[in-house]
């Protein structure tokens, strides 16, 4: 499980680690420890963003703990999540959607997803710090579990790659749903310490993320990267509006 962190922190954080190993049972072991990734940067940015609320004001908290989770994954989940956008609007076939998600400019529905996306974390976390900064806090460390715990579902053995390079072929279909059921339920027990509710969100965030999922396995064949991007921030968006909404 060493190699398996190694990997999941040096693929999805900018924290410095050294990766020894770099194949598929790897990949299967980091993405079953993706959401030990999310405790780690959902905490870093949670603390930046009371620190924030608390000198500033609940916005300017709000703005700083999803900046920080931006800068602390590169913007690679953004990234994704734009480029999904504009694979699926574009109404192509499955292999030329593809190759409009792998240019590196972004469309139009991937920078109005983009906007209209961040707007709702946003607006979702300044709610909740206004109520107060702890409640902020655990909001910004849920949206980062449910961010993780989505990553972990988007690679069970059902879910195939939808083509055969990059990172989304080396970690698709390398996690059994018993194990990804156990992780998300141990992240699930403890956000209980916190309130029935946020436990609610985490599994709120993990059904909209698998939405997603199941309509790129349909429309490209499978995940790519891009793909398990955009389903970590539809999952923590979701998992936002349900504590705002709750």
């Amino acid at each position: 499980m060493l190699d398996g962190l190694r990997f999941a922190f040096g693929t999805l954080s900018v924290l410095r680690v050294r990766v020894d190993r770099w194949d598929r049972e790897t990949g299967g072991r980091a993405m079953l420890a993706a959401p030990v990734v999310g405790l780690v940067l959902g905490a870093v940015a949670a603390g930046a963003g009371a620190l924030l609320a608390w000198r500033g004001g609940p916005l300017l908290g709000a703005v700083a703990a999803v900046a920080v989770l931006a800068g602390l994954t590169r913007g690679l989940h953004l990234d994704g999540l734009a480029d999904v956008a504009d694979g699926l609007g574009s109404g192509k076939p499955a292999e030329d959607a593809l190759r409009i998600m792998k240019q590196s400019d972004i469309g139009p529905f991937g920078v109005l997803t983009l906007l209209l996306v961040l707007l709702a974390q946003i607006a979702a976390l300044a709610g909740e710090f206004a109520v107060s900064l702890w409640r902020g806090a655990f909001a910004v460390l849920t949206a980062a579990l449910a961010a993780r715990c989505a990553l972990t579902w988007g690679c069970l053995r059902s879910v195939p790659a939808a083509r055969p390079g990059g990172l989304g072929a080396m970690v698709a279909a390398t996690v059994r749903w018993p194990a990804a059921l156990g992780v998300s339920a141990l992240m699930a027990f403890g956000l209980g310490w916190i309130s029935p509710w946020h436990p609610l969100a985490l599994a709120v965030g993990l059904g909209c993320g698998w939405l997603l999922l199941r309509r790129c396995v349909r429309r490209f064949g499978g995940i790519t990267g891009d793909v398990l991007g955009a389903t970590a921030e539809t999952a923590a968006t979701g998992a936002l509006l349900a504590l705002a909404l709750s």
